[in-house]
């Protein structure tokens, strides 16, 4: 079972009110918007997607990784840590 299992349904909740909010982008430019108040969207869409990925990190460390650790599995340990390092680095990156 993933981390994120006991809250699955408001993630899946949530990605579709961002998936809303990227088909309204698209109306905007149809619709011969502001680009200031596009771009303002974007940098909200952008926000929640950060939201839910810090989320979901969030449940990997408390529950992948922890997992892992208390198993004694010291190649599923480091396995773990060395995936959790590449995704805070990926997410770092993005900013």
């Amino acid at each position: 079972m993933h981390g994120y299992a006991h809250e699955k349904d408001a993630i899946v909740k949530r990605l579709r009110r961002i998936e809303g909010q990227v088909r309204g982008l698209e109306r905007m430019v149809v619709d011969d918007r502001y680009c200031i108040d596009i771009l303002t969207q974007i940098a909200a869409v952008r926000t929640a997607l950060e939201q839910v990925g810090a989320r979901l990190l969030e449940d990997h460390v408390t529950h992948c990784v922890s997992a892992a650790i208390a198993s004694g599995d010291e190649a599923d340990a480091e396995a773990k840590t060395s995936e959790l390092l590449e995704t805070v680095q990926r997410f770092m990156k993005t900013r």
